[in-house]
């Protein structure tokens, strides 16, 4: 179904009846479906990303549809689902569950000697599973309709469920990860499926993804740089220091962009994680850290990897917080229009 869009202006005031961006789309006739994934049951240090979806749904309408980079690419449809409110009320219990948990190993206790912090962990690890799976149901239902999808989270993990159907839909597919962190730690604190897990979780189940190209990490452990060393090339890591000092020396951010691109496999999948971005950008995300890409370097980059012909097969936009003055939401939105342009630019 082709949506009519005479009666559209899209140099007109937002109509908030309208779904995101002020579109005027449905299920039925979008092009790209945007799953909202209200969790973050395992965030380990600031909240707030669960409400992301919603908050960034409002900030979407202050943003105009005129992209220099893909002019027309919104016409071919854009909708997000809404809000599961059954999985917002989970994530407000397990989230709580999971405080008393952090706090209860923060203080050097051992969880096995307490059957009460055993049976807590339990819960939140099955919640979480939950969660994946729920995301997956989703995420396959569209893309067996010949949708293409994207995710909002909500936390990291968010996006493990999509990265699943994916793997169902491509016999191989890179993907290119933006983020301060490696989120390669196994079990991190004994969650299965934390934020801080999901690179390591979706490259030991999935063996389709045959490159992961992680870019701006700048705060990681002694066990994500061994399991960097040890991953014989599968992943290739862009340090924020090894970055910043190539271009001290001269490198342009063509020249970094061109060596990036080309150890990209045809088709893409581009997971952000906007604290990859400099903090003043995203300053209530939940693990912030000094350092950080400006937008339009990012966008750059989007634009090389489509002139290079290779094929974007989903993404997830994910750790985005919710600010007083709707500055985090704001940026937020805006990186996902950004990045249904480049899925819709196809």
């Amino acid at each position: 179904m082709i949506a009519d869009l005479s009666r559209f202006d899209p140099n007109g005031v937002s109509v908030a009846n309208n779904n995101v961006f002020g579109l005027p789309f449905t299920e039925e006739n979008a092009e790209l479906i945007i799953i909202a994934v209200p969790w973050e049951v395992t965030v380990s240090y600031k909240g707030g990303t669960a409400r992301a979806p919603e908050y960034i749904l409002k900030a979407s309408l202050q943003v105009d549809l005129y992209d220099s980079q893909f002019q027309n690419s919104w016409k071919k449809g854009i909708y997000m689902l809404p809000v599961d409110k059954k999985i917002l009320l989970k994530n407000d219990y397990l989230r709580k569950e999971n405080e008393l948990y952090l706090n209860f190993i923060n203080t050097g206790e051992k969880v096995e000697n307490n059957k009460f912090m055993c049976k807590t962990l339990k819960e939140v690890n099955e919640g979480c599973t939950i969660m994946t799976e729920w995301v997956y149901t989703q995420c396959i239902e569209q893309l067996n309709k010949g949708k293409k999808v994207g995710v909002l989270g909500g936390d990291h993990s968010t996006a493990y469920g999509l990265i699943k159907a994916l793997s169902e839909k491509h016999e191989q597919f890179g993907i290119l990860q933006i983020d301060a962190h490696c989120d390669l730690r196994k079990s991190y604190e004994g969650l299965q499926n934390s934020h801080g897990s999901i690179m390591y979780n979706v490259l030991n189940d999935f063996k389709q993804i045959t490159k992961l190209i992680q870019l701006g990490i700048r705060d990681y452990s002694d066990s994500e740089w061994n399991y960097i060393c040890d991953s014989d090339y599968r992943v290739t890591t862009y340090f924020e220091k090894e970055i910043k000092e190539r271009q001290f020396e001269g490198q342009t951010w063509q020249q970094l962009t061109d060596e990036i691109i080309g150890q990209l496999p045809q088709q893409v999948y581009i997971s952000y994680d906007i604290d990859g971005l400099d903090p003043k950008l995203c300053p209530h995300t939940g693990t912030p850290v000094p350092g950080g890409f400006e937008m339009e370097q990012l966008s750059y980059l989007f634009k090389k990897i489509i002139v290079s012909g290779r094929q974007i097969i989903g993404f997830d936009l994910c750790e985005t917080g919710t600010s007083p003055d709707g500055w985090d939401e704001n940026v937020g939105a805006r990186v996902l229009f950004k990045l249904s342009n480049l899925m819709l630019s196809q």
